[in-house]
């Protein structure tokens, strides 16, 4: 009965920053860990980062280390990607996810709720 919504998404050049927010309502269960996928046009959805529920523990794909944070505020329901240094790979729809428990989970399949996305193109 949790809803995802995601927003922050747009058109940027390459080098530019862009912040994405994901709020939750309805029913939520607690604790839970959050985490961001991507997706390009033809490609699978890939894992980009994720957080526990303390906000203690950050795990990030290689292509994105050092460039993206994720951060979450409980309190608002709501978990953040700041994007730094953003590249033309970086174009994709942009979901974030809930899985339930404090743990960042092993795979994508243990998130039991979506988003249904926000689209970031980053021009060259």
């Amino acid at each position: 009965q949790v809803q995802l919504v995601e927003s922050g998404g747009g058109l940027v050049q390459a080098g530019d920053s862009l912040r994405l927010s994901c709020a939750a309502s309805g029913r939520i269960f607690s604790p839970y860990a959050m985490g961001w996928f991507r997706q390009a046009p033809g490609k699978e959805r890939e894992f980009v980062a994720a957080i526990n529920w303390s906000g203690g523990r950050m795990t990030y794909s290689d292509s994105v280390k050092d460039r993206f944070t994720i951060s979450r505020d409980n309190a608002k329901s709501a978990v953040f990607l700041q994007m730094n240094s953003l590249k033309p790979e970086d174009t994709a729809v942009y979901y974030c996810a809930a899985a339930r428990g404090g743990i960042i989970p092993l795979g994508q399949q243990e998130y039991n709720a979506w988003g249904q996305g926000t689209q970031v193109t980053v021009s060259s």
